[in-house]
């Protein structure tokens, strides 16, 4: 098990792993690929198997110990799951109909939980060559690919045009109705479309103000990002604001709202659209 002085020590070890992946994805990505469809409706690409394969092989280098569990793994119910302190939570490719379209909007997101909290995470978007990383208690940090790292945070929003981050393969109507609420309370706002893993991390970045998250994702889809963007001084938290926690019985998120700093409530903008159960 790792201990949090372990942390640090893992970060360059971690980013190397999802950097080894994205080069797998990008040498797919570059040379063409077959589209299957999963039982769930989503794609798959053999691009998705490979970045799996490496990080599982890579992850378990670090320590046998620590259980890996990705979106690829074969399926693990929660009375085993349940047993687990600590686990890599893992995307080998977040973002697989960005990866389709050729956008390259896609990520590959590793998480370490712990208590079911993530305490560290690494997004990596191969296309760009750009990594964000985190651990808890640290900072958040960018490398855009030139080898130094930066230091990210969010900005305060506090009532204007916000500039909200959307989804560029996702949409539903509550989405529709929590942007009308927007626009009436704030006079408009602006939007930045993306993919994947992205979007969380624009806000961490201070270039968005607001994710709202109106629709289904997995663990595996936020956990890394929520790490980076907490450390970044931001939140990502259900619609009661309340943290979004990991290892739960169903890995189905609740609606999220991910948001810079400040005491803005977003929350109220979804009163009466609240995900039902």
């Amino acid at each position: 098990m790792y201990k949090h002085k372990d942390l640090v020590g893992l970060i360059p070890q971690v980013a190397g792993i999802a950097r080894h992946a994205g080069e797998r994805i990008l040498a797919i990505y570059d040379k063409g690929f077959d589209v299957h469809t999963k039982t769930d409706g989503t794609p798959l690409t053999t691009a998705d198997r490979a970045s799996h394969d490496i990080i599982c092989r890579e992850l378990a280098g670090l320590d046998t110990d620590v259980p890996v569990l990705s979106e690829e793994s074969t399926s693990q119910d929660h009375a085993s799951r349940k047993q687990w302190r600590q686990f890599w939570l893992v995307d080998p490719l977040d973002g697989t109909r960005e990866f389709v379209k050729r956008n390259g909007e896609f990520t590959v997101n590793i998480a370490l939980i712990d208590g079911h909290q993530p305490v560290l995470g690494v997004v990596h978007t191969p296309v760009k060559g750009l990594t964000h990383w985190s651990h808890a208690g640290g900072a958040a940090y960018r490398d855009a690919g030139d080898g130094k790292a930066r230091s990210i945070c969010v900005k305060s929003y506090r009532g204007g045009p916000p500039q909200v981050v959307a989804s560029r393969s996702h949409g539903r109507d509550a989405l529709v109705k929590f942007l009308s609420r927007l626009k009436d309370r704030e006079g408009g706002y602006d939007t930045i479309s993306m993919g994947s893993a992205l979007k969380i991390c624009i806000v961490a970045e201070g270039r968005g103000d607001v994710y709202p998250r109106l629709g289904p994702t997995y663990e595996w889809d936020t956990a890394a990002a929520q790490c980076v963007l907490e450390s970044a001084g931001g939140r990502l938290t259900d619609c009661e604001g309340t943290p979004l926690r990991y290892n739960k019985d169903s890995l189905l998120n609740p609606w999220f709202i991910a948001s810079g700093s400040g005491d803005y409530d977003w929350y109220s903008l979804l009163d009466g659209i609240q995900e039902k159960a």
